[in-house]
């Protein structure tokens, strides 16, 4: 007897197999007290390349330890011996405070990049101190990294809890201006440590 699931059988006359799916979990790193995380391409495991044309990075529960800083990010074309490649981006948010009172959708103006090599914000603000449960959940997709030929696309989303009492949910966009391989990204806070918190890199194939 075989049980078939979604028109594909999983096991039949003792023969059992899983489809794994697409998205394969390459590294895991925690944050504890951390002035950063980072992943670079053949070391401690991590795979950045051209095994896979695009990957998406998990971020979870991440917390700062300095008060009303964001989460963003940096890459290297150089293994990590230097980050800050120039990158254009956009953020925009929908927000609403807990009292009720104010909510919309609008532009970062203050958050987007033009040509800078600074830190990418990936949220808004963070609490810490008083408000030692929030925190940003979210995800990022980088496109190609390893392309000799294009500039690297990436986009995020982020739900943060943010230090005024606000749920926000943040939109990122943009691109990482070289045709160099990038083989290193390191995910930071504005300021200060990155105080607990883990993010998951994952390759996805056949995309």
């Amino acid at each position: 007897m075989a049980i078939i699931s979604n028109g594909t059988t999983i096991a039949n006359a003792g023969a059992f197999s899983v489809n794994l799916g697409s998205m394969v979990l390459i590294k895991s790193l925690t944050a504890s007290s951390s002035a950063n995380l980072s992943f670079v391409n053949g070391a401690s495991s991590v795979v950045l390349d051209s095994t896979y044309p695009v990957y998406k990075f998990e971020f979870v529960n991440i917390h700062p330890q300095t008060d009303a800083q964001h989460l963003g990010f940096q890459v290297s074309t150089n293994s990590g011996s230097s980050y800050g490649v120039a990158i254009t981006s956009t953020l925009f948010r929908a927000y609403q405070n807990e009292g009720g009172s104010a909510s919309g959708l609008a532009y970062r103006e203050d958050y987007h990049l033009a040509q800078s090599t600074s830190i990418v914000p990936l949220s808004d603000g963070i609490a810490t101190g008083n408000d030692a449960d929030q925190c940003v959940s979210g995800s990022i997709f980088l496109f190609d990294p390893s392309s000799t030929t294009f500039v690297k696309h990436f986009i995020s989303q982020f739900q943060e809890a943010h230090q005024l009492e606000y749920s926000i949910h943040g939109f990122i966009g943009g691109y990482i201006n070289t045709t160099s391989a990038v083989n290193a990204i390191k995910f930071s806070m504005s300021s200060g440590n990155i105080d607990a918190g883990k993010i998951k890199l994952y390759g996805i194939k056949d995309s």
